[in-house]
């Protein structure tokens, strides 16, 4: 059954593919590249031929259509969310608002990703080297797109993408002038008490940490930007809403009280019972799209795109009107 569910994943892959370029791609230029982070953070046989070789993964590439070639553009690094998710078209209407601001999106499917069969899901290291595989496709942006503003570099995030955004500006400070993790899974050591023990499992897999949260605190808490929170540098904004089922704001309040103990500067919000729970400001209502542009504003200060969203009716095109 686990071999029918990771063949269906990878048709499922396939069929999504297809549909970035029906939803987007009057808009944007779309690639899909073939590129590398990290080793493996646990090799099964760490003497065998090919052990200890870069982990090989894809990333999606969104280019604004209507861009000067002979300038150079703000890059967004956005990686999906889920413990094993990928990048669907479930971010269309996002995306096509980043290209009418005239952003570089890539947006990578790190190792543990769904669609790509039961080896590369096995490869997953939450909160770990799945981190620098995002990082890494930020650098083959700046490698290979002489299009990309090397000075001009975000990222952004939901869920374990917030996670993973986070885990990226403390990792690696210098890399993003800005950050925005939306309702971000935390902490893990939470979450592991008011998850279900199927949940649960995924953690403890013998290919993924290995270990409870019982059997092994400290890791579990090295991949939890709320015990990280001393490392911020990076400008930040975190949105987070009172009712989501999936991320508990327990998570996310201790976060930011995490990071106002060590004195750091940021921003955030915490919504109140907003309709969508942990999808809330993802959706098509008329609360996803103000959020919305509060994050594209809070982007706009460091990022500077040529064509900011000024309005809701602005957005509202960008997002939904088809040319």
């Amino acid at each position: 059954m686990e071999r029918l569910n990771h063949r269906l994943d990878v048709l499922e892959k396939a069929v999504d593919d297809v549909s970035w370029y029906n939803k987007v791609g009057d808009v944007a230029f779309i690639d899909k590249v073939y590129i590398y982070g990290p080793p493996l953070a646990k090799e099964e046989n760490p003497t065998a031929q090919g052990a200890g070789n870069p982990v090989k993964f894809r990333s999606y590439i969104f280019i604004p259509k209507d861009i000067n070639p002979n300038k150079k553009y703000p890059l967004l690094v956005f990686p999906h969310g889920g413990v094993h998710s990928n990048f669907t078209t479930y971010y269309a209407h996002i995306i096509r608002e980043l290209m009418h601001q005239q952003y570089i999106v890539v947006a990578p499917e790190y190792r543990g990703s769904t669609g790509y069969g039961a080896s590369f899901y096995r490869k997953i290291d939450y909160g770990g080297r799945e981190v620098e595989d995002v990082d890494a496709s930020r650098q083959y942006m700046l490698d290979n797109y002489a299009i990309v503003d090397k000075n001009k570099v975000g990222i952004i995030g939901w869920s374990h993408g917030g996670l993973i955004a986070l885990m990226d500006i403390f990792n690696h400070p210098k890399h993003y002038n800005v950050a925005y993790a939306g309702v971000p899974v935390s902490d893990l050591i939470a979450r592991m008490g008011y998850k279900t023990q199927s949940y649960r499992d995924l953690y403890s897999a013998e290919y993924h940490i290995g270990k409870t949260a019982y059997e092994d605190v400290n890791e579990y808490r090295r991949r939890s930007p709320a015990w990280n929170a001393e490392k911020l540098q990076t400008p930040l904004l975190i949105h987070t809403n009172t009712n989501d089922a999936d991320v508990n704001v327990l998570e996310v309040e201790h976060l930011i009280q995490a990071l106002k103990a060590a004195h750091k500067k940021f921003e955030y919000k915490i919504y109140q019972h907003a309709p969508g729970g942990h999808s809330f400001n993802r959706m098509d209502t008329k609360t996803a799209q103000e959020s919305r542009l509060e994050i594209y504003r809070f982007l706009d200060q460091y990022l500077h795109p040529p064509r900011p969203l000024k309005n809701l009716a602005e957005l509202k095109k960008a997002a939904y009107v088809y040319q």
